[in-house]
């Protein structure tokens, strides 16, 4: 099974705080544009929503966003424009950043309100 069809079950059960964080950041004017780091490691970004360790869970998951991922140089000043014309509605899509073995990379999960 792939990271893309893993995700969308092991992060079911935080889909409702994840929406209620995107939403905050976005209702609060911080960012159009919310991004959550998944990680199995240990990683300075945003805010920590679940720490792995303490829940029994696979992921680790942070709040963050565009503007701090070009600040701590994770999505590169030059790239910004190419990155929002493919970022999807985040009231209908999370932008995940996922940290795993296969390297870093961008997941878009529909969000599933109702979980």
């Amino acid at each position: 099974m792939t990271l893309y069809e893993r995700l969308p079950k092991e992060l079911a059960p935080y889909q409702k705080m994840m929406g209620q964080a995107a939403d905050t950041i976005m209702d609060e004017d911080v960012s159009r544009y919310p991004i959550f780091a998944v990680h199995q490691l240990e990683l300075e970004l945003g805010i920590l929503l679940i720490q792995r360790s303490e829940n029994a869970a696979k992921w680790s998951i942070h709040a963050s966003t565009l503007e701090e991922m070009v600040t701590k140089k994770l999505v590169q000043a030059d790239r910004v424009d190419d990155f929002r014309r493919v970022y999807k509605n985040p009231r209908e899509f999370f932008c995940l950043f996922v940290l795993s073995d296969e390297g870093a990379q961008f997941i878009f999960l529909p969000r599933e309100d109702d979980v």
